[in-house]
């Protein structure tokens, strides 16, 4: 509990305790219960402090997914179509870890990871439970401002949920007045200010997780070959109830390196993860309780370097002028291997404890005045190589556009930072763009007219912005990879090697790849590379047009982006909750513009739908705090039914804002509903 700051557990009890006392007012009047649970029969179990700190499931984590998908692409295809499927910066070679057999890694060893991973479907499975989420934040000195004071945005991207998946608070006591977002299952604010200090995150996706490969005993299975000896495996028996039938008992499986994930009994292996998100003082977000009280950049730092799930950036302001950035989390350090593949679990691949916090990136006060993350790979120059933090970090153009628009900028308003976190504009457009307008491309003049005019804003009303997508995402990225492909796999494998490295998921693609071999091809291509790539950008860019006008028709008058890209959310539970009515489990269809490249990151599935995003956002003006605003869609309330459940949805997919009201005077006079709660008579 100290790791999450001296007085959490009380904090988290007192927090308990409140939903507890709600748990029992619904045992003594069922129609306090929230709809789910009156229409499923079920009702809500006690929490205890423990569940708080216990549960971790829902943080976000690297890069077990990562190092499984590169272990079995060079198994099958090769090390040259592992570099078309994903990017690794800092750059370097590849080496598979003496002793480890990619043979034996299954297609399916995270199957029970995912399971225990990723958020239950009561529907038809999705394409990929892979959900890589990126965020965005930025702070900017005084000296930047229109105002004269600092100014932090910040908006987290995540899957689109209905309900909302955090909520903003405002939790005020003697010497203790913080609001912002938070997710409803954790007390605190995690992203906010204390009217002294503000502060934002993203993820900083250091390598917290490796996968275990063990030999196990052909005469007992419950036992690992671990240096020289046969280890047992520490065997946990849990008995799970299930409705309308006899409890099932299962028997959970660790070796000294966590829990075992995948046996394969005929090849006498088996398989476990080693996380440090499974460490103690590791329960996501619980660290922000920390932080949240920090009155100086000093306490701050304090803070942050007791943080340890999930990895962030964390961006910071305070009423002083400081500004500041610390990147934070419980960092292995691996002694003899990368992490960028699975290792042996034959005692040759230990961790050798973890970096120390200040270790870790930080910076404030820069001379530019201002600061800013998205995920992207940001070590400083002169990080030491070999303090290595990851080789998966997400492409950079978010980063990129921010860059250039805070560099532009003059004097910027809060309102222009929230125009900024809604921006569309796609860098990898107009660097495809700009190689389009120097080739040779006859025979398609009238299909690149309407390309070759636009500027790369991905809006939701461009008709140039939707035959880009389609173009770029189902016609010309699968190109391009099948014909490098040609170079380096036979023809019977090329269907499954590009499926391999063409996700459906718009977030999950690495448009890094496809920009290189556009700008250079090398002999990637085939010997003629300028020939091939002229016939592959002209034969794809007709059947682009020829799909879009499948999907929106012939006048090309009518075609845009938002047409085709929407949100629409639908509560995971609706297909079992039959009696209530549709229109009160659903949201939208709205058009959006943008993709997983843009500031305005809308990361979308194969039906263009959105699947990912900023669905919260913030803009702190730092001391001038009611002018500060926010959004939170779909809604501040959790219930279907009521009138905040969807009611920011249409605001949201506008770009817009409310007030972040935060003096008492002005709560007050903006208050809708006061519910006094009082405890009982002694």
């Amino acid at each position: 509990w100290l790791a999450y700051g001296s007085d959490t557990k009380r904090a988290t009890t007192a927090f308990v305790e409140g939903i507890n006392t709600y748990v029992a007012l619904t045992r003594d009047d069922p129609a306090l219960l929230p709809v789910e649970f009156r229409e499923l029969g079920y009702e809500p179990a006690f929490w205890s402090p423990s569940d708080v700190a216990r549960i971790r499931s829902h943080g976000l984590f690297h890069n077990l997914r990562e190092e499984v998908a590169r272990a079995l692409t060079l198994r099958d295809y090769g090390a040259e179509v592992e570099e078309l499927r994903r990017r690794r910066e800092p750059e370097h070679t590849l080496e598979i870890p003496d002793g480890l057999d990619l043979r034996l890694i299954p297609d399916d060893v995270l199957r029970v990871y995912d399971l225990a991973t990723t958020p239950p479907g009561f529907e038809a499975p999705a394409a990929t439970t892979i959900r890589p989420e990126g965020s965005n934040n930025w702070v900017l000195s005084g000296d930047r401002t229109a105002t004269g004071r600092p100014m932090l945005a910040n908006d987290p991207h995540r899957a689109l949920s209905l309900p909302s998946l955090r909520y903003l608070a405002h939790l005020s006591a003697p010497g203790f007045d913080v609001i912002g977002g938070g997710e409803p299952a954790l007390p605190g604010i995690s992203i906010g200010h204390n009217g002294r200090i503000a502060f934002g995150l993203t993820i900083f996706p250091i390598d917290q997780e490796d996968l275990y490969v063990y030999r196990t005993n052909p005469d007992d299975p419950l036992e690992y070959r671990y240096r020289d000896r046969w280890e047992p495996m520490r065997v946990q028996r849990e008995t799970i109830p299930v409705r309308h039938g006899p409890p099932v008992e299962v028997r959970l499986r660790f070796t000294r390196h966590g829990p075992v994930i995948y046996t394969d009994p005929a090849r006498h292996t088996a398989f476990a993860v080693r996380a440090a998100w499974l460490q103690p003082g590791m329960a996501p977000y619980l660290g922000s309780m920390d932080y949240m009280r920090a009155r100086d950049w000093d306490e701050f730092l304090a803070a942050m370097n007791r943080w340890g799930a999930p990895p962030e950036n964390q961006v910071y302001a305070d009423t002083e002028g400081t500004i500041g950035w610390k990147a934070g989390g419980l960092t292995p350090i691996r002694p003899n291997w990368d992490g960028t593949l699975p290792v042996p679990g034959d005692g040759r691949y230990e961790w050798g404890g973890f970096y120390d916090a200040d270790e870790l990136p930080a910076a404030v006060n820069p001379e530019r005045g201002w600061l800013a993350t998205a995920n992207e790979m940001n070590l400083p120059d002169g990080f030491p190589a070999d303090r290595t933090i990851t080789h998966d970090w997400h492409a950079p153009f978010r980063k990129h556009r921010i860059d250039e628009v805070l560099g532009a900028a003059t004097a910027p308003s809060l309102r222009e930072m929230v125009a900024l976190q809604n921006d569309v504009m796609s860098m990898p457009a107009r660097r495809i763009l700009t190689r389009l307008r120097r080739m040779e491309l006859d025979g398609v003049v009238a299909e690149l007219r309407m390309l070759l005019g636009w500027d790369g804003q991905l809006r939701a009303d461009s008709a140039a912005a939707a035959l880009f997508e389609v173009w770029r995402r189902r016609h010309l990225r699968p190109a391009l990879l099948s014909r490098a492909l040609d170079q380096l796999v036979g023809p019977q494998l090329r269907a499954a090697a590009l499926a391999r490295i063409t996700p459906d998921e718009d977030q999950l693609t690495d448009t890094r790849v496809d920009l290189d071999l556009l700008a250079e091809p090398g002999d990637r291509l085939g010997l003629q590379p300028d020939r091939v790539m002229a016939e592959i950008v002209k034969t794809t860019l007709r059947d682009a047009v020829a799909d879009v006008e499948r999907l929106l028709g012939a006048d090309r008058a009518g075609w845009s982006w938002g047409r085709l890209h929407v949100a629409r959310l639908r509560h995971p539970l609706a297909a079992l909750l039959t009696a209530v009515p549709e229109d009160r489990l659903t949201a939208g269809p709205l058009p959006r513009g943008g993709s997983t490249d843009t500031v305005g990151n809308t990361a979308y599935g194969p039906d263009f739908v959105q699947t990912a995003g900023s669905t919260f956002r913030v803009a702190v003006d730092v001391g001038s705090w009611d002018d500060s605003v926010a959004m939170n869609a779909p809604g501040q309330s959790g219930r279907p039914g009521d009138a905040h459940f969807t009611d920011l949805f249409e605001p949201w997919a506008a770009g817009d804002a409310f007030p972040l009201l935060y003096s008492r005077a002005s709560v007050e006079a903006a208050a809708e509903q006061i519910i006094t709660v009082a405890p009982p008579a002694a």
